[in-house]
């Protein structure tokens, strides 16, 4: 037995020794069982880059990686997508419910920690980084959502001339947009918005892009719009976007979407009613 376990500590070692510019934190990460176990580590480990140990009866895990080319959020981030809630990131609740049962642990209601200031490490390591790829880092993750958003205002526009035909090609696109996202790429804010909304906006998505009936189109407009909303308030707009209501709609219960421009140009309505309407929020 504890010649099992010195072969255990040895090859656990190693593993930590093969990852370069080594820097080891401990995180809690909820869980039950050594399935838990199982796809927890499998989820944060990454090859000669991040080392992940969890403890079932402490619930907590020995975080070990290359400081150079990740991060304690990006491992914590791929674990939150198998399922698993740590003090930083929730899981998406759809995800959670998928769990086995004996996997479900109890979840404590957590507010989100926004990460303002990088840690003395990072500040220290900062004179080694490649400047250049940290840019390029920061314009893919502001462009993902971008482009999502710029394709909305897309298929906005083609509400507006009640065209079918060019709403479902926006909506293809969108929905391209839509698949091409890397949650762990996303800032901690959109990312946890993102995980709520993406499934509804996927599917809104795939409904106009597979109709040309503009009615049907503007149905699923109304929850796209919404959701939408959500996700650009949590990481904003190149330029001021505002959000807006037509009181009509729906039987008169009202729709809201969103405009790059303050002036009223109804998607619901087209030419009908095209100034129907009002601005109610600018997203700044």
């Amino acid at each position: 037995m504890k010649i099992m376990i010195a072969i255990g500590v040895l090859l656990s070692n190693t593993s930590y020794a093969q990852i370069k510019n080594a820097k080891t934190e401990s995180v809690k990460i909820y869980g039950n069982c050594g399935m838990c176990e199982t796809k927890i580590e499998k989820a944060g480990n990454i090859k000669k880059i991040a080392n992940v140990d969890w403890n079932q009866e402490t619930q907590m895990a020995t975080l070990t990686y290359d400081a150079k080319k990740t991060n304690q959020e990006e491992i914590l981030k791929r674990i939150a997508l198998v399922g698993y809630d740590s003090d930083k990131f929730l899981a998406p609740d759809d995800v959670y419910n998928n769990l086995h049962g004996c996997c479900q642990y109890d979840r404590v209601a957590k507010v989100p920690v926004k990460e303002d200031n990088k840690t003395t490490a990072s500040s220290e390591d900062h004179s080694n980084h490649n400047h250049s790829e940290m840019i390029t880092t920061e314009v893919q993750k502001d462009n993902q959502l971008k482009v999502i958003f710029d394709n909305y205002f897309l298929l906005k526009d083609a509400l507006i001339a009640s065209d079918g035909t060019k709403t479902a090609l926006a909506s293809k696109e969108l929905l391209t947009a839509i698949n091409n996202v890397k949650m762990d790429k996303l800032e901690m804010e959109s990312h946890m918005v993102w995980m709520k909304v993406v499934n509804t906006i996927k599917e809104d998505a795939e409904h106009i892009a597979d109709t040309k009936d503009v009615k049907h189109q503007r149905d699923h407009f109304t929850t796209l719009s919404k959701d939408i909303y959500s996700l650009i308030k949590a990481s904003k707009y190149e330029t001021p976007v505002y959000y807006q209501f037509c009181p009509m709609f729906n039987d008169g219960k009202g729709a809201n979407w969103l405009s790059k421009e303050n002036a009223v140009k109804n998607p619901y309505y087209g030419s009908m009613m095209l100034s129907c309407g009002k601005t109610v929020e600018t997203i700044k």
